[in-house]
């Protein structure tokens, strides 16, 4: 077999594909996800603790000036980015609990779906007088 027709096999499997689709489906989730705190979320949370903008915070470990963007006190040098890290955290766990509904709710619907099992089949009648037979020797 050779390597682009083995390559193929491989490409063409549906584990692949559907990780492949999961992969695409999940980076425009996070985009999605991305949008929603840095864009919605995070300027509320700002406004109630009183017009912070969170992206901003950060301590200069290289003697920036204060006042300077997260951005310019980067190009000074080193910072200890804390509100990044928060609004990221922040992203993480609302990604994180999105997708635990999205889990619970795939999961209750493939239970739903199941089969109910079979009830067991009844035991024949020759099996019950051998049955019956065996437990009147024993007496």
């Amino acid at each position: 077999m050779g390597f682009f027709s083995e390559f193929k096999e491989f490409a063409v499997k549906g584990n692949v594909v559907d990780l492949a689709v999961g992969v695409i489906i999940g980076g425009a989730f996070g985009k999605i996800v991305d949008s929603i705190v840095n864009d919605l979320i995070m300027p509320l949370v700002g406004k109630v603790v009183g017009g912070l903008d969170f992206t901003n915070y950060y301590i200069g470990l290289a003697g920036q000036a204060a006042g300077l963007t997260l951005a310019d006190a980067k190009k000074v040098g080193a910072v200890f980015a804390y509100g990044s890290f928060l609004t990221v955290a922040l992203n993480f766990a609302i990604l994180a609990f999105i997708i635990f509904l999205m889990i619970k709710q795939i999961n209750r619907i493939k239970k739903a779906e199941e089969p109910a099992p079979a009830a067991a089949p009844a035991t024949p009648e020759d099996i019950l007088l051998l049955r019956e037979i065996r437990d009147n020797l024993k007496k």
